[in-house]
């Protein structure tokens, strides 16, 4: 019973309790709602602003599109308005033209009628005057006793004669006037040339002086029975001259490089101090190399140094035998620098490229330093050795007519030429042998002689002027003109020699009388 009591007791609280928890939470839920429809009226009244918001941006944004629109509509009226008075403007400027060339197109009609009648009248005119000038041609016949054409042959040769001797002097007067200024040109350029171009004088000989410390040293290299020395020479191909000459040994060839490698073989030699057949074969043979390698060195050094590039191999070899070759004296390494030098500067003078005119006066005496020997003249030599290696048309022409072996194809051969004989006639560039020297004097005084008239000639100031003396009474003025003209041709065309050569014939009337 009390069970029951107690159970009943239990599930009545129970069921209050959850009344109460009901009734809590049925208020709870109706609060919530009405906050959540507070919310949404909010959000609707914000969102209803926005939207008038949006609407007058919207009207606003439309607003300035149309004005910017019909901007744009009025500027574009204005521009046809403006393009239509350009074309109205060119219409009447036309029409203008088009009743201008109607008018000038009648006025031409006009002129072209008076033309007319005045080409009739003109040709009428000139019938008369034809009449009128045979029939004086046929009135001065027969009183000179002439016809027309004797009469015109006879007055051709006197105004002949007359001009000959007329434009002699003129000739001669032109002629003079050009070769001044050709002269004074030709020598500006040449000294600006010259003076930007600064070298030394080399001369050389084919004997080379070996200095000893003693002439102890002279018994050990002749040797026992003089197999050392024949040794040398052997292997050198060089005389060696063992003398009283004190403290000194002389090294006698024409080839330099031979001499060169005879110097060091033997320099090295007495610096070892072994010298027997056996070591002389094997220095020199290393020499010989060492030699082959410093001319090889010498080419490239000289082309870096005048700033030529793209030779060939070979060509810098023979570039740097060069420098073991002398020409009169003058080292044939020292002459082609300078020669190049000079091309380089002449040519920009004269407007050319400098860098084809410097590599030509580099290689121009190349065919001097064959490897072998060469039945041909050096030009013709170093041209084929040019063209060989695949040198520029230019360079090959001016070597090879630098000597005028074959003929000049280009501005650059003369340049080769000119500058070649600016460095060989130097003062103290070559030695001329006194032989030579007198030979071309005496074929110089001989070479005026064979004219008919000339007296005596004389070569004066080291063969580089001619004087010629002739008799008065066999040559005139005019024909000692024309003799003075003659004689330089002859010398130009016939003989080689360094300069020019300036060519004076003198004519000289005296008359005596003696009063007793």
């Amino acid at each position: 019973m009390e069970t029951s009591v107690i159970i009943i007791i239990a599930a009545t609280g129970l069921v209050a309790l959850a009344a109460g928890f009901f009734i809590g939470f049925s208020m709870m839920r109706s609060a919530q709602k009405n906050k959540w429809q507070e919310m949404r009226k909010k959000a609707e009244e914000e969102a209803e602003v926005i939207k008038k918001e949006k609407i007058l941006q919207a009207k606003e944004k439309f607003i300035q599109l149309k004005a910017d629109h019909d901007k744009q509509v009025a500027e574009k009226n204005k521009s046809i308005l403006e393009g239509e008075n350009r074309i109205r403007q060119k219409e009447n400027s036309l029409n203008q033209k088009m009743e201008d060339y109607k008018r000038k197109e009648n006025e031409l009609a006009k002129s072209k009628e008076n033309y007319t009648f005045q080409l009739e009248m003109i040709e009428k005119k000139k019938s008369e005057l034809e009449k009128l000038h045979n029939r004086q041609v046929l009135q001065l016949e027969t009183i000179a006793g002439l016809s027309k054409d004797e009469a015109k042959a006879q007055l051709v040769e006197a105004l002949k004669a007359e001009a000959k001797t007329e434009s002699m002097a003129f000739v001669q007067e032109i002629m003079e006037e050009a070769k001044n200024n050709a002269t004074k040109e030709a020598k500006r350029i040449i000294i600006q040339s010259i003076q930007r171009l600064g070298t030394e004088t080399a001369i050389e000989n084919a004997i080379t002086v070996f200095n000893i410390e003693s002439d102890d040293i002279k018994g050990r290299i002749i040797g026992r029975e003089g197999r050392n020395i024949r040794a040398l020479e052997a292997a050198t191909g060089v005389e060696f001259i063992i003398d009283d000459t004190p403290e000194a040994i002389l090294l006698s060839c024409f080839d330099p490089v031979r001499r060169e490698v005879a110097r060091l073989a033997l320099h090295q030699l007495v610096m070892d101090g072994r010298i027997h057949p056996a070591r002389v074969e094997e220095v020199v043979n290393k020499v010989r190399k060492q030699i082959e390698e410093e001319i090889l060195e010498i080419g490239k050094r000289t082309t870096i140094d005048l700033g030529i590039h793209g030779l060939h191999s070979e060509l810098v070899r023979h570039i740097g035998k060069m420098r073991y070759r002398s020409s009169y004296g003058q080292n044939l390494l020292q002459h082609s620098r300078e020669v190049a030098n000079l091309c380089a500067i002449m040519a920009a003078e004269l407007g050319l490229n400098p860098k084809i005119a410097k590599r030509a006066g580099l290689l121009h005496d190349i065919g001097k330093v064959p490897d072998g020997e060469s039945e041909v003249p050096h030009a013709i030599y170093g041209m084929k050795l040019a063209e060989k290696f695949k040198e520029k048309p230019e360079v090959c022409n001016a070597i090879g007519a630098h000597h005028d072996e074959i003929e000049m194809t280009s501005l650059y051969a003369p340049i080769i030429q000119v500058c070649d004989a600016i460095s060989g006639a130097r003062p103290g560039a070559r030695r001329e042998m006194t032989e030579s020297y007198i030979k071309r004097i005496k074929e110089l005084e001989a070479l005026a002689m064979d004219y008919n008239g000339v007296m005596k000639s004389y070569a004066i100031q080291a063969g580089r002027e001619l004087r010629v003396i002739v008799e008065s009474d066999k040559v005139t003025d005019t024909e000692s003109d024309n003799l003075a003209f003659s004689i330089s041709q002859k010398i130009q065309n016939e003989m080689t020699y360094p300069g020019q050569v300036k060519v004076t014939v003198i004519r000289e009337k005296r008359s005596v009388a003696i009063a007793k």
